[in-house]
């Protein structure tokens, strides 16, 4: 029988946030669902987050064999869109990932859809989160490979956010991208430019080209869903014209200071790969009736615990879409034959040592990882810090505890 994941009673209680997403959830999740209607994805999101390492799912007693101390132990609901579950996830994540990550420098390129696009999106999410990752890869790739650019294929990992620090829609991905590709023929590292990858102007150009045309031909295929508040768009005429302003405008993308190494490309995984739109830690206030979260630059936002509801589950995947996709060098399909040739080409190239991962995504248990990320040792008693915790049923909790 698989450990449960670390539960809220597991961690010392300075480690705990005092306020979380759930007790938003719990106070105010029925009501909610009662006046909108939701999709089956966000109501099982939402109960996940109100049952999270609760008595609902079940667990453990981790019962000290010292000095008698005991604490319950509630099973996460593992959800990926739960707060409380990524941390771990994280870690066993970048532990796969890092055999493919190459000793070479890396770009950071962000791909974001217009504001005008966001009431279509958020009717057609699942639609529209693949035609954001379909053109993206395209655009890299056709640029990777043009000879007049850099002539080579690069390797790619593309990660999908769908908020703004206001937690409002805000469709974007962020791309880490190696610093060269392998050439046509297999058996060259070619490197790009030390400061840039592409030209920004041509990267936005280039993507909002590949996306606007595959929006037309969904148009016309009539596989977007055009009810409701995108009813305007729905007569042909009204659709073109709305497509001719989108053309007209430029499209951000933004390139980030190139990353040093392999090393801050791992803390870069680490930060974004499994973000949800919002942690608990960013929560300020809840006074039962408005929420208060942290944005950005210091600043705060309140909202009423309806308006917070809604915001959060505008996040909500659709269920089975996956946020993060490798491309080029680093899809599967190359792992064991190009992305190898490329990384003997450049260690043969490299007097560098070969980067180690960071000790957080070392270890193989999850009580390992989790002591990896908090230096917290969840075997030894909190209380007498020498007895180790053994774990018991939960009907060993027929007597209330022995927390003091």
């Amino acid at each position: 029988m698989a450990c449960p994941e670390p539960s809220s009673a597991e961690i010392p209680q300075r480690e705990r946030p005092t306020l979380e997403v759930a007790d938003i959830f719990r106070a105010h999740g029925d009501a909610y669902r009662q006046r909108h209607p939701l999709t089956d994805d966000q109501w099982a999101v939402m109960r996940a987050i109100e049952t999270c390492r609760t008595a609902v799912l079940g667990g453990h007693v981790d019962v000290c064999d010292a000095c008698g101390y005991s604490r319950p132990a509630y099973n996460s609901c593992r959800n990926r869109h739960c707060p409380k579950c990524q941390s771990l996830s994280q870690a066993a994540w970048i532990e796969q990932r890092k055999e493919r990550i190459l000793p070479s420098s890396y770009f950071h390129v962000v791909f974001t859809l217009p504001a005008q696009l966001r009431g279509l999106c958020r009717q057609n999410a699942k639609t529209f989160y693949s035609l954001l990752f379909q053109t993206v890869s395209k655009t890299l790739l056709e640029l990777g490979d043009d000879p007049g650019r850099l002539g080579a294929q690069i390797g790619f990992t593309a990660v999908l956010h769908s908020w703004s620090r206001n937690l409002e829609l805000h469709p974007h991905l962020h791309c880490i991208v190696t610093g060269g590709g392998l050439s046509p023929s297999g058996d060259q590292w070619i490197p790009a430019r030390r400061k840039y990858l592409f030209p920004v102007k041509v990267l936005s150009r280039l993507f909002r080209g590949k996306f606007l045309d595959r929006l037309r031909v969904l148009y016309e295929r009539g596989a977007l869903d055009l009810g409701g508040h995108c009813a305007s768009l729905a007569a042909p005429p009204a659709f073109e014209q709305f497509l001719d302003n989108l053309y007209r405008h430029e499209w951000v993308v933004y390139a980030k200071r190139p990353f040093g190494g392999p090393e801050q490309v791992y803390k870069y995984l680490g930060r974004y790969t499994h973000r949800v739109g919002l942690s608990n830690q960013r929560l300020v206030a809840f006074d039962g009736q408005q929420v208060c979260f942290r944005t950005k630059d210091g600043k705060t936002i309140t909202v009423s615990a309806e308006e917070f509801i809604r915001r959060f589950l505008l996040h909500v995947l659709p269920g089975g879409f996956v946020k993060i996709r490798h491309y080029g060098l680093m899809s599967s399909a190359n792992a064991t034959t190009k992305l190898t040739v490329a990384r003997r080409l450049l260690e043969a190239d490299t007097p560098a040592p070969e980067a180690t991962p960071p000790a957080t995504a070392a270890a193989s248990d999850w009580r390992e990882r989790f002591k990896n990320l908090t230096g917290i040792d969840l075997t030894v008693c909190p209380r007498c810090e020498h007895g180790t915790m053994v774990a018991r049923p939960l009907s060993f909790l027929s007597e209330p505890p022995d927390t003091s």
